[in-house]
């Protein structure tokens, strides 16, 4: 299944890695829900533009014509990949999805601080934590950590007009869950609310369409970072409707937000550029359109095709282990990305991660990955028992996650499922040879 080409198209994938023993193995990232590798195309395209590298908005300078112009096409490029109009939306460049979701609840402050906003209980602390300056309440899971859209349309009836924005992820980084979010942004649009949505997992591995504006299935809002879909260099976006923030002052000034300034008097300038204050990261904004046209090229469906079939073949393997526990809802499960999250039974955490890293050169992740309320419930955890844990400052819960990216394989696979019933047949032995090793 596995198509080789997609591996030839990643920086580094076949760099080797020192074990436990002082041997070397081929790593296996299955990190890529916290940052993916390079393409190659990236990388060389900025080789390629280095040389014509000047700053952006500033002058005649023929290099700084160029770095302009190259800028502004990959706003282009990102609108067209998630289907926005360019009339009426534009591209902020960030850092991350973390800086464009600060900066959006930034903006908002002074018109929707005397509302409602609308967040989930699944929502990585990124999409949680901006937004409790303001009256915040949260959208239910359930048992499983799937989002209840029943209760948004709740919640929505009971403030009665108060609700501002409704904000949730697009995909869970936890348990890979794919939030329904059109049928999200209809129940929020019908109650005259808008939507933001966290697009940091869902983007790089999934076909997102913002829909046109007069939709009811339109995402108002969408942020989403370049690290997670191979795209190094350190950008993000944050895709909004361009009137929205016309007349509102920027949450950063200083250089490049301006029109005019005097010693008791300031224009501001318009969006975006408004809203990018001081010299842009114009490196990031061309790793990211060149990733997004790589993408492009490889097609998004074929990316969750395979990614998909990655998934199962992974958990049909995983549910075969004994004492391995899967937090996923096994009945209702076509609706995910690759991400997967798990514990052995009496191993913890931290233990189960240095394990595959020091015996099988496997990168995995392991804690509550910036999402703890969520972890917290996965696991059933009361209050009681979550402060306790606060007050005593003793290990604190978590999950070990797998997450995939459109290079791996199932070779990869098969090594961890290797080591995996290797660990739970000898227990005691790892837990003794790796618990005390930092």
């Amino acid at each position: 299944m596995v198509n080789p080409k997609y591996r030839n198209l990643i920086v580094g994938v076949n760099t080797k890695v020192p074990l436990f023993n002082g041997e070397y193995v081929q790593a296996a990232n299955f990190d890529n829900a916290a940052t993916t590798p390079s393409f190659i195309s990236v990388a060389n395209k900025i080789m390629r533009f280095l040389p014509w590298y000047s700053s952006v908005h500033r002058g005649f300078g023929y290099k700084s014509q160029i770095s302009t112009k190259i800028y502004e096409e990959a706003r282009d490029i990102i609108l067209n990949f998630v289907n926005a109009d360019s009339k009426t939306n534009t591209v902020i460049f960030v850092k991350n999805t973390t800086e464009a979701i600060n900066k959006l609840s930034n903006l908002l402050y002074e018109e929707y601080n005397d509302g409602v906003i609308l967040c989930t209980e699944m929502e990585h602390h990124s999409n949680d934590l901006p937004w409790r300056k303001y009256n915040i309440d949260y959208i239910m899971v359930d048992d499983y950590g799937r989002l209840s859209l029943d209760d948004l349309e709740q919640k929505l009836i009971r403030y009665n007009g108060k609700v501002k924005l409704v904000t949730l992820t697009g995909a869970s980084n936890v348990t890979g869950y794919k939030n329904d979010i059109h049928e999200a942004a209809k129940i929020t649009h019908k109650y005259n609310s808008k939507i933001l949505v966290d697009g940091a997992q869902l983007v790089p591995h999934s076909v997102v369409n913002m829909k046109e504006d007069n939709s009811p299935e339109h995402i108002d809002y969408l942020a989403f970072s370049g690290h997670k879909m191979y795209a190094p260099f350190g950008t993000g976006v944050l895709i909004a409707p361009k009137e929205d923030f016309e007349n509102i002052a920027p949450d950063y000034s200083g250089g490049g937000t301006v029109e005019t300034v005097t010693q008791d008097y300031v224009k501001w300038t318009h969006t975006p550029e408004k809203d990018e204050a001081g010299s842009p990261n114009v490196l990031g904004a061309v790793a990211l359109g060149i990733a997004i046209e790589t993408l492009s090229l490889i097609g998004m469906k074929n990316i969750e095709v395979y990614e998909r079939y990655l998934t199962d073949y992974t958990l049909k393997n995983l549910r075969n282990i004994p004492d391995i526990k899967l937090y996923y809802d096994a009945v209702n499960s076509d609706e995910r990305i690759s991400i997967i999250s798990f514990n052995i039974k009496n191993i913890p955490h931290e233990t189960t991660a240095k394990i595959l890293s020091y015996e099988a050169g496997i990168a995995a992740r392991n804690g509550c990955f910036c999402a703890h309320p969520y972890v917290q419930r996965l696991l059933h955890m009361t209050k009681e028992e979550v402060e306790d844990r606060i007050r005593t400052d003793s290990k604190k819960p978590g999950l070990v996650r797998i997450s995939f990216g459109l290079y791996n394989t199932v070779e990869e696979v098969d090594r961890l499922v290797y080591i995996l019933n290797k660990v739970v047949k000898n227990k005691q032995y790892y837990i003794n040879k790796y618990e005390k090793i930092e």
